[in-house]
This record gives structure tokens, sequence and C-alpha cells, in this order.
């Protein structure tokens, strides 16, 4: 263990115990624990690790993983079952929205209420009160009761009162999720200022490349135990697969992680369409397939004689992928299949985020050039091929094929969300949004006066 230590824990666990009925936490008192009158559940079981000043930490895992009760541990309100916490400096935690408010107070008031909670002398809020305001920006809104708050107004004044205390330890549970872009912006660096002084960070998000851009490193927990600690890309690879996986396979999954072994071994091969198996490593830069990454939200509609079947992504030698790397070159595949005789074909495709935001999309041909006929009982075969662009995250597509029907052009069969695939998570390289439209900088020094 290091001496430079900012969070030190160790074997630390949390339970709980469940009772099925009211009246058994009666008998349980009674029985002064001569018998059991409940279930116990861990939240949190045997967790170790060590963070050092100036570090930077995600931590990842499905909800009901620990993540809350870890953190909630660390920052003191929550008291362990097993193990110890170690802090070595003052903690500015954001758990939940409002945590430490009281409703009735002003703004105002829960800022002196807050500070003071955090370690703040009445003087050294009144010095930083302006500073904390200002970063707010709530407006009239800082001496209204915070009861009117939206969430956005509550993170927004948390987070003001959390940062301005110079912390050595800020924890962040998700909480940046509900402001607006220029908030989160200014939160981030706010954030960067802090790392740059030295203090440690701990940040939960469920958004893998904030994870990756701002930690040095990550954790996964799962089912309250510690799977596997890393670098964030390779950590947020495996908390995709753990997510996704079937049920059957987790366990061995989590059982592999914990030991340090390829979690990949023997559970990562699947049937993709047509019967492709596909065997990858998700910490290597490539594309592959991921059999359980699949759809629930697929809609069909507009069946007038033709049927779309299989829609895909594939390499370009026809191999299936679902998780795709940036930059490379994909094809898009499916098949129509036809059971009436069709006029002026066409088929299209479309990519969205989702938030059902459309990214783009095109179609085989303008309106009025399309295959001038298709007859009952043929199959097209169709594909787009296209370089991928988008920054990492999970992306749908749709699939469309329309044609003339009494004069007027109609869909023939239309898939909402026909298919789901993700592009990988990559080294930070200083890109936002959705689309990578690699826009190179150059800076270079104008001559000076002579």
């Amino acid at each position: 263990m290091s001496s430079d230590f900012a969070i030190r824990v160790q074997n630390l666990s949390k339970s709980y115990h469940i009772y099925d009925q009211p009246q058994d936490r009666l008998k349980q008192s009674l029985w002064r624990g001569r018998k059991q009158f409940y279930r116990e559940f861990w939240a949190l079981r045997d967790v170790s690790f060590e963070i050092r000043k100036g570090e930077t930490i995600g931590i990842v895992g499905r909800n009901g993983s620990g993540k809350s009760t870890l953190l909630q541990m660390i920052a003191g309100t929550l008291t362990p079952s097993a193990g110890t916490v170690e802090v070595n400096g003052r903690v500015a935690a954001l758990l939940e929205l409002g945590s430490g408010f009281n409703p009735d107070f002003t703004g105002r008031e829960n800022v002196f209420m807050n500070g003071a909670i955090l370690g703040l002398s009445e003087a050294e809020i009144a010095q930083r009160f302006d500073q904390i305001a200002a970063f707010a920006d709530i407006g009239d809104f800082i001496d209204q009761p915070t009861k009117q708050y939206s969430s956005g107004m509550y993170m927004r004044l948390a987070f003001a009162v959390a940062v301005s205390v110079d912390p050595a330890i800020l924890i962040i549970d998700e909480a940046l999720s509900v402001g607006d872009e220029a908030f989160q912006r200014k939160c981030f660096a706010r954030i960067d200022a802090i790392q740059q002084n030295g203090a440690a960070v701990i940040f939960v998000s469920h958004s893998p490349q904030v994870i990756i851009e701002l930690c040095g490193s990550a954790l996964l927990l799962d089912q309250g135990e510690l799977v596997m600690t890393g670098k964030p890309k390779s950590v947020i690879a495996q908390y995709h697969k753990l997510i996704y996986a079937p049920e059957e396979k987790r366990k061995l999954l989590r059982e592999q992680l914990r030991s340090g072994a390829d979690a990949l071994d023997d559970i990562d091969e699947g049937e993709a369409t047509d019967g492709v198996a596909v065997k990858h490593d998700v910490t290597r830069s490539s594309a592959y397939y991921d059999p359980s990454l699949t759809l629930q939200s697929t809609v069909s509609y507009g069946v007038h004689g033709a049927c779309i079947v299989s829609p895909r992504i594939t390499l370009a030698d026809g191999t299936p992928v679902n998780h795709l790397v940036a930059g490379d070159e994909y094809v898009i595949c499916y098949a129509v299949e036809f059971t009436t005789d069709a006029y002026n074909v066409r088929f299209g495709t479309m990519i969205k985020t989702v938030a059902g935001l459309e990214i783009g999309g095109t179609s085989s041909a303008p309106a009025g050039e399309g295959l001038p006929c298709v007859l009952s009982g043929q199959t097209v075969d169709v594909s787009f091929r296209f370089r991928c662009r988008l920054l990492p995250g999970v992306y749908f597509l749709n699939a469309g094929c329309s044609g003339i029907t009494n004069g007027e052009e109609v869909f023939l069969h239309r898939l909402i969300d026909a298919s789901v695939f993700r592009v990988q998570p990559e080294e930070a390289r200083g890109r936002a949004g959705v689309v990578d439209f690699e826009i190179e900088p150059s800076v270079k020094f104008r001559p000076g006066p002579e």
C-alpha cells in the first residue's frame, strides 16, 4: 500500500436484514438474536482497493451492483458491516440530488448549511458565496425555497457548493447527467481544475466515453463484488460484455473476470446471422459480433407484398459485426422477399441515436428511379457501404422498402430499429458530439515584427 493514498478500502462489506413481514422485526428484537427472522442481503462484499492523491477513478456496474453503497460508505453517510475505509482529506460528495438540502430553506440558506456540513466556517462560506452563486447561475431562485427547484437547479447548486470547498476527494455519482450541456461543460472544466490541484476524484457514470476521457483507471462492480480493475477502455469493454451476457453465462464471466483470466475465452462465441460464429477480444481495436447485443424495440409495419429479412451490419467479406470501430468501413445489409409484383421499388436505411435522433440515411435510388419491376417470388439482396464516422455509443438502424401502388409511393415493408450496433469506446481524442468530422487542428505562430 502506498503512503500517498487519498482513499484506502479494505475488505469492505455491507449487509442488510430483509424481513418478509413487519412483525418479524419485533420477533427479532424479542428473541435477542437467538433465532433469525430475516434474510441477509449483501449489497457489498469484501471490496478492497486504493486511490492515490491526484488519481481519478471511474466506477461502473449494472444497477444494483453496489456502486452507490460503496460511495456512501466512503463519504461517511453509511456504516460498513465489515471492513474499513480510510479517507485522507476533506470529502465533497454529490451522491443524490439535493441530499443535505432542506426543501423548506432557500438556496442561500442551504448553501450555508451544506457548507457547514462540508467543514467550512460561516465566515468561509460568506467569503465564497458570490463565487458559488455565480457558478450555480440560478438567478433570483437563490432566495427561493429549494422545493421549488427543478432537478437541474438542484444539481447546479449542489455541485457549486461541493466544489467550492477545495476538496481533497471529490465523489460524483451520476449527478451531472441532469444538467444541460453548457453547465456540464463548466462542471467538467472545474473537475479538471480540481484534478490538477492534486485531488482524488471518484466518478460514477453510465456514459463509457466520459469514464474513458476523465479517468486513469476504473473498477467494475457486479452483485456487490469487485470483479475487475484496470484501464478504463478494458473495464468498459468487459462491463458491456457482462450486461449483455445471457444469465446462464454471466456467472462464468464474473468468475473469469475475478480470477484475472481472459474472460472472453469460451464465452464470446455465438451464432451470428446465418450461423456465422465469431470469436473476438473486446480489448482489441477490431470489430466483432456479440450475440447478446439484442433488440427489444423492433417495430414492423407496412407489409404490402414484401418482407425485409436478416438486417445486419457486416465486414466487406460478409462477416456479421455489431461492435464497430470508428473510422473503419462496413456494410449495412438486408434481403427483401416479394410475395406480389412490385413496381418502381426503392430501398433505404437510416441510422439513429438511442434517443431517436436521425443521424443520417440514404436510399438506393432517387424518387421515380427505382427498380422498374420485381416479380412475386423474387428476393433482392440490398447493401449500403459506409465508413463509420460515429463517436462511441449505441445506435440503431431502420430498414425500408417502398414501391408504387395505385400511382402512389408507399412503404411495402418497414422495420423501425431493425438492428442495433455499438461503436466501441476509444482512448480520448478530444472529440465531442455524435459524428466525428475528422477536423484536423493546425496551430502556428504568426511572424513577429521585424
